[in-house]
């Protein structure tokens, strides 16, 4: 028998793990729950491997479903762009695009770029705010899309989910916390919803914070966890080696997801294409931090 590859079964392969499960997987797709099975099921007997396990509480993707993902991710990047380059109805259009600091290491620039060479009739403006700022910029239709990050319990069924991380409280390797005065606490800005939670859960534990400085750069915030100056919290992803994880004295953050959100009323095919364009490229980098 030979074997191919299904372009609508790593399809919705690869939506399944941008999605986090069948179910939102489906609803993305706009297929029933047992199509997109069928699909998977499909591409497990022409690949000869599990894909999806299937036991409560394990990972949503085998070894062979991350590593088949990074290939289909490649495959339908090359399959659209080929259908674009010689389908006779031109790409046109205006995109809002607001991405948070935090996103513009992930190879937003490279991404874009490439958009605007396969999609030159496509004008991208792009700004970039924190992600309290973008949500509702989102609701109030001043954006198209956003690439951002909120809490894990917060990811709607459309949003397109790039990966996981979670927040540590960290300070200084030499930093000693103090034991009666207030906590010196390092914050980003008003619209940083690290701060609300903090606001909100910090004091559960028993211990006073200060704000000593308020910054929206997030390379402010590590300089200042680096010089001493107090306690954060910050993204796993950026803990340098001068700084410790504090273990127990505070509430621990929840989890925190990067995420692609299309305004629910934006409807044009580019918007949407960028979206995809964006989940598809930084998915091999999603993959490798949630392992």
């Amino acid at each position: 028998m030979t074997r191919r590859l299904d372009i609508d079964s790593l399809r919705a392969l690869q939506t399944i793990a941008a999605c986090g499960g069948v179910t939102r997987a489906a609803e993305k797709l706009s297929l029933s729950q047992s199509a997109v099975s069928h699909k998977i099921k499909r591409l497990e007997t022409s690949t000869d491997c599990p894909l999806l396990n299937r036991r409560p509480g394990a990972a949503l993707l085998t070894e062979d479903g991350l590593r088949l993902v990074q290939y289909a991710n490649r495959i339908l990047a090359l399959h659209d762009e080929a259908l674009a380059a010689l389908g006779k109805n031109k790409m046109t259009g205006k995109i809002r695009l607001g991405i948070t600091e935090d996103t513009t290491s992930d190879g937003l620039a490279a991404i874009l770029g490439r958009f605007s060479r396969q999609f030159p009739e496509v004008a991208v403006r792009t700004h970039v705010s924190q992600s309290l700022v973008l949500q509702k910029e989102i609701e109030d239709r001043t954006i198209d899309l956003a690439v951002m990050q909120i809490f894990s319990e917060d990811v709607r069924a459309d949003d397109l989910l790039l990966y996981e991380n979670e927040l540590c409280w960290v300070k200084a390797i030499d930093f000693e916390l103090p034991t009666e005065a207030p906590v010196p606490f390092l914050s980003y800005d008003d619209n940083c919803f690290y701060r609300h939670w903090m606001l909100e859960h910090g004091s559960t534990c028993g211990h006073r914070f200060n704000t000593v400085l308020q910054c929206t750069s997030r390379t402010g915030i590590v300089a200042a966890v680096e010089a001493g100056l107090g306690v954060t919290i910050l993204n796993r992803r950026h803990i340098s080696s001068a700084m410790e994880i504090i273990e127990g004295d505070f509430p621990t953050p929840p989890r925190i997801s990067y995420i692609v959100r299309q305004s629910r009323h934006a409807k044009s095919n580019s918007v949407s294409a960028l979206a995809n364009e964006i989940a598809r490229e930084t998915k091999d980098i999603a993959l490798l931090r949630v392992a």
